[in-house]
């Protein structure tokens, strides 16, 4: 067997880039607002608001009779009811003409420039021109738009150094760098050789704004709309005790004769006048991508995770078999599983470990007679070393992973309790904290199992069991001769 652990001690990396941040780039920020919303008839909204809901009006998206309108709230901008609004009530409803989207920039100026870019480095690009473009139709809109979120992308070195070691951290750097390299293909395939067509020289850091503007205001999951920026829906706010997705936006048709298409924004509860109408953002998304994607995070346990990766190493002498038979199963060389806090190992998990780590008197099992039904053999334990493997491995990872956090949970919950912290702050130590106590949670499992080792029952075993001849006490039965 230690010919086997030196190939597969390695299967293993911590930490990963989650598999949740890939370049379809989508989707701004929480809470029941504690004070008096400022609404847009009120003339202590900033002037910027109040040309914007203006805008809105001489385009005849809205009027006296709107049942919501932008205010000030907890959150900076928020929609606010003007009147009692029902469970699943429309809020507002936005023609297409006023989206922003890849067909609007198809239709746009730089439209013949962008035909062979990825959908959301296009619209990143058109809000840059826009933004710097003083005859541009989207003036009023682009002003309202914040120069930045406290999503993790616009942080400092100084306060990306508070998420030192975590998951988190390695993925917005990922992020940034994936950003960076679209930008410079941007850069020279585009904005160079058609400087005539950029009154402004575009920067880095106007790229990756555009791309925070996207990835935490645009709509995505709607009937032929994978990116689109709706202005005024782009103001409601996430509150996590809406526990709903269902039904709160769609794309539908303007009127049985127009051919015209609208944004309809409903609200999921019952909201009274002058509150706050909130949706949910996703349920499926963890506090490391709330931070990045929106700049907030939950106090919910159950969006806590730690994604662990696990790999094939193409250095291991069955890394042939193993791969066609992850593969005939749905899963790949690689393998992403997110342990969540306070829940059980995710499907698969174990069985993957197990085949990783199969080797030594073991590998029997990847010959081919076994095709059909190694992967229901893996369900259970293969022998003890395969076990003790898988269990080392893990726990070796997890230690690894937990002495890159220079605090303890105990310290970083110390902190918070102080309070006084900036929003940037607060969000490192519950990401810090939620990373750690997932990790402890991992390691706690697999230290149970190791416990466990000399009372499991193994393959050997079960297989003796279905011949018959292992009896009920796990005693071989022998048969005498006459």
């Amino acid at each position: 067997m230690s010919a086997s652990v030196a190939v597969v001690t390695g299967f293993l990396r911590l930490p990963s880039i989650q598999k949740s941040q890939n370049p379809s780039f989508l989707f701004s920020r929480p809470k029941r607002s504690l004070v008096r919303p400022i609404s847009a008839s009120s003339s202590e909204l900033p002037e910027n608001v109040r040309n914007f809901w203006k805008w809105l009006g001489d385009q005849g998206v809205v009027s006296g009779k709107s049942p919501a309108e932008p205010a000030v709230v907890q959150e900076g901008l928020g929609l606010v009811a003007r009147r009692d609004i029902g469970r699943n009530e429309v809020v507002l409803e936005i023609p297409k003409r006023l989206w922003i989207n890849p067909e609007t920039v198809t239709a746009s100026k730089i439209g013949p420039l962008c035909g062979g870019l990825k959908p959301w480095v296009s619209v990143a690009l058109f809000l840059v021109r826009e933004k710097y473009a003083q005859d541009s139709s989207w003036r009023v809109y682009l002003d309202m738009l914040p120069q930045s979120t406290d999503s993790t992308v616009f942080w400092s070195e100084e306060e990306l150094a508070e998420l030192k070691g975590t998951q988190l951290l390695s993925t917005t750097l990922g992020v940034k760098e994936f950003v960076e390299n679209e930008f410079l293909k941007l850069e020279q395939e585009i904005l160079l050789p058609n400087k005539d067509l950029f009154s402004s020289r575009i920067t880095l850091d106007d790229f990756i704004w555009a791309f925070g503007i996207l990835k935490s205001r645009a709509f995505s999951r709607l009937r032929g709309q994978n990116l689109v920026l709706i202005p005024l829906a782009d103001l409601i706010n996430h509150n996590p005790a809406i526990t709903t997705e269902d039904y709160a936006y769609e794309i539908k048709g303007a009127g049985l004769f127009s051919r015209d298409l609208l944004f309809s924004l409903k609200s999921p509860v019952y909201v009274e006048a002058g509150q706050q109408i909130y949706i949910q953002y996703d349920l499926n998304k963890s506090n490391a991508e709330l931070a990045l994607d929106y700049g907030f995070v939950e106090l919910n346990p159950n969006r806590n995770s730690y994604t662990l990766t696990i790999e094939i190493p193409e250095s291991d002498p069955f890394y042939g078999d193993k791969l066609d038979i992850a593969e005939t199963n749905g899963m790949g060389e690689t393998g992403y599983f997110d342990i969540v806090d306070g829940q059980t190992l995710p499907a698969g998990m174990l069985q993957y470990l197990r085949l990783v780590a199969l080797g030594g008197s073991d590998a029997f099992l990847l010959e081919s007679i076994f095709n059909n039904t190694i992967w229901g053999h893996l369900e259970l334990p293969v022998s003890r070393s395969n076990e003790e493997l898988i269990c080392r491995v893990v726990r070796d990872a997890c230690k690894s992973a937990l002495s890159g956090l220079s605090t303890t949970i105990e310290e970083d919950e110390k902190l918070l309790e102080e309070g006084k912290l900036n929003h940037r702050l607060e969000i490192a130590l519950k990401i810090r904290i939620g990373e750690k106590r997932v990790l402890q949670q991992i390691d706690q499992i697999f230290k149970d199992r190791e416990l466990e080792l000399d009372v499991l029952e193994y393959y050997q075993e079960r297989r003796l069991k279905d011949l018959g001849l292992v009896g009920e006490q796990g005693d071989i039965i022998f048969w005498e001769t006459k």
